[in-house]
């Protein structure tokens, strides 16, 4: 990690200025909230399509920094399987999954930990900082801000050693604190150590969603390659729009191993204190901003549990 002085969070003239054509044809009408959000914390899980598509990946840079302008305070969390994949090809190692996960041998660990930390977190951060001095890049083993243990993969029930795969069981925030309130853009890799000495390959969604807890954030957002959650798959395409914690839990069987991991990352936000998560889909240009700001945004949204007497504990909007 690296990185020095202070970058001067944006005036409220500037973060007023986002919504004067700035945030890819938001109006000042489609806004309404932005006061609200005006310091807060947003974690982003960036996968997907959008990190491999060069014109993507410019795009969603350009929304984080955008973020930043409006007020916000954006934290990135990436994936990188497509590119570990590749490595492993090249390298002649063994691809292989048990129920969504990488089997991920001493070798394969080797190989993440470079990918990761040595060549995507440094695609991003340069992507990001070529709108100016704003991210900074670190991973999870990084003054031990995440801790995990070995976990398994089930399949039919049964647990399944799946090498050095690890579940976050502890974020200790302090840095990724420090580096926002100087006004930069954290870029973590979902790389995290055990108490046991080991470094642990973690799932970038779940690894999103225990940082958003741990700082307190307002929203998670996760981009993937899919509209949203489907309501019928694969007899339909109809995307949910909305759902409480209590419903998604019910719905969590029965989703197909890829979206599981992302849908559990927003249940377990949401019931750990974020105020709103959501999935959207990567592959079109600027879904993070309209995720974010619009009023009837794309993809779906989680939100916590109503609260009896109280209504649903969630934002305004």
């Amino acid at each position: 990690m690296s990185g020095q002085g202070t970058v001067t969070g944006p005036t409220a003239g500037e973060a007023a200025g986002v919504t004067e054509g700035k945030t890819a044809g938001l109006t000042a009408a489609d806004l309404p909230w932005l006061e609200e959000l005006q310091g807060r914390t947003v974690v982003v899980k960036f996968g997907g399509n959008a990190m491999v598509d060069p014109a993507l990946h410019r795009t969603f840079a350009q929304d984080v920094v955008e973020l930043w302008h409006a007020g916000l305070r954006p934290v990135v969390v990436h994936g990188g399987g497509p590119q570990i994949s590749a490595m492993l090809d090249r390298l002649d190692l063994e691809v292989r999954f048990e129920a969504g996960l990488r089997v991920t041998t001493p070798e394969t660990m080797d190989v993440v930990r470079m990918v990761l930390t040595g060549q995507v977190q440094r695609d991003l951060v340069g992507a990001l900082n070529a709108h100016g001095p704003f991210a900074v890049g670190m991973s999870g083993e990084d003054a031990h801000t995440m801790t995990a243990v070995r976990r398994p993969a089930w399949v039919d029930g049964r647990p399944v050693d799946i090498g050095l795969v690890g579940e976050v069981v502890a974020v200790e925030p302090g840095t990724v604190r420090t580096l926002l309130d100087q006004g930069r853009i954290p870029v973590v890799s979902p790389v995290a150590r055990g108490e046991d000495g080991e470094v642990y390959n973690v799932n970038a969604d779940l690894a999103a969603s225990a940082l958003a807890v741990a700082l307190g954030a307002e929203r998670l957002v996760v981009l993937t390659d899919v509209e949203g959650l489907y309501a019928d798959w694969p007899h339909s395409t109809e995307v949910i729009d909305r759902l409480t914690a209590a419903e998604l839990d019910a719905l969590l069987p029965g989703l197909a191993s890829g979206m599981l991991p992302k849908m559990e990352g927003c249940l377990r936000a949401v019931r750990g204190g974020v105020r709103r998560a959501h999935v959207l889909d990567g592959r079109v240009p600027h879904a993070l901003l309209r995720g974010v700001f619009a009023e009837e945004g794309p993809g779906t949204t989680v939100v916590p549990d109503e609260k009896p007497g109280n209504g649903t504990e969630e934002d305004p909007r």
